[in-house]
């Protein structure tokens, strides 16, 4: 099933329900956007939150708190 959508003059567009609701994408998602040979695909960014506790047999608590703070600046 094709998805089609209109670019605003600001370059904006909105993601179809179905899609937001099958990627878990909801107000506030960040989203990278990865320019491929196929065009421009939009993946979203795993959060601190996505990774709380799955990285315990990679990562210190020391690693994990420079994690946070990173993110925690990006969101400034």
């Amino acid at each position: 099933m094709e998805n089609e959508v209109v670019v605003t003059r600001k370059g904006q567009t909105t993601i179809p329900a179905r899609l937001r609701r099958k990627f878990k994408i909801e107000e506030g998602t960040r989203l990278e956007v990865v320019e491929t040979k196929e065009g421009i695909l939009f993946k979203p960014k795993i959060s601190f939150w996505d990774l709380a506790g799955s990285g315990s047999r990679f990562a210190t608590p020391e690693e994990m708190k420079k994690l946070l703070d990173e993110l925690r600046e990006e969101d400034a």
